[in-house]
Order: C-alpha cells, then structure tokens, then sequence
C-alpha cells in the first residue's frame, strides 16, 4: 500500500470503526435487515424483535445517531427507513452469508 492510500486508510479508519459497531448489535442489526425490506413502524420492529418499545426505541437512536435510518412521523405513529447505502449493502453481504 503507498503512503497515500495509507494516509486515506488512516483518516477514515475510525469512521469505519463507528460504523461498524453500531452494526454490532444483535437488535440493531435485525432492525437494520427488517428496514433493508422497506419501511416499518416502531410497532412493527417492536413485535418482530419480540421487545419491549423503549428497548427498540434505545436501538434506534443509536442508529438515527449514526445516519443510518431516518424517521417520519404519521399521525401517531413513527415509521423508520434505512438512509445509507453502505448499511444496505453490508445486510445483504451478511445476510447471504448468515442466512441462506
């Protein structure tokens, strides 16, 4: 590796290392393949992770915090989507890995 790809490796490798780990989670990787099928409500996520609202609701700060999902508000309800590419394409890396 020359010393520029380097310098670029080092200056990116902790938002990797962010990126990662908020991906490290057993919930907030199951939220992160529930929402890589569209859109769903907290509700929704709430009975698919078998969890309680404020457990899924801690979940998805975490991701909301890191730019991995966004939030829309419909009456009373909140429904959340996946908003980076990069957390797309790795649920499908590990879910052709993991799960088929």
């Amino acid at each position: 590796m020359d010393e520029e790809t380097w310098k670029r490796v080092k200056n990116n490798a902790q938002d990797a290392s962010d990126f990662l780990k908020a991906l490290s989670h057993e919930g907030r990787l199951m939220i992160l393949c529930s929402l890589a099928h569209g859109e769903k409500s907290v509700t929704e996520l709430e009975h698919m992770l078998s969890s309680r609202q404020a457990a899924v609701s801690q979940q998805l700060a975490r991701l909301r915090q890191e730019r991995l999902i966004s939030a829309r508000r419909d009456g009373k309800q909140i429904f959340y989507s996946l908003t980076d590419d990069r957390a797309r394409r790795i649920i499908e890396q590990v879910y052709e890995l993991f799960c088929t």
